[in-house]
């Protein structure tokens, strides 16, 4: 399966997986880290229900603040 993921063209074996699972496969584990679908944003507690579809464009961006 082929999505866009943060501006790469990225294969994903299988089909449709959940953002959680997307997130675990491709070692995405910050705990503060934001994730929109084709620029709609996912409430993390959808990550669980919320699939990823063949040519979705998925931006995981991570949190970071300092000084």
């Amino acid at each position: 399966m082929k999505i866009c993921l943060n501006n790469r063209e990225t294969d994903y074996p299988g089909e449709s997986p959940t953002v959680r699972q997307l997130l675990q496969a491709m070692n995405f584990t910050f705990p503060l880290i934001v994730v929109k679908i084709n620029g709609q944003l996912v409430k993390k507690e959808l990550y669980d229900s919320t699939c990823i579809a063949e040519n979705d464009r998925v931006e995981a961006i991570h949190l970071i603040s300092g000084g």
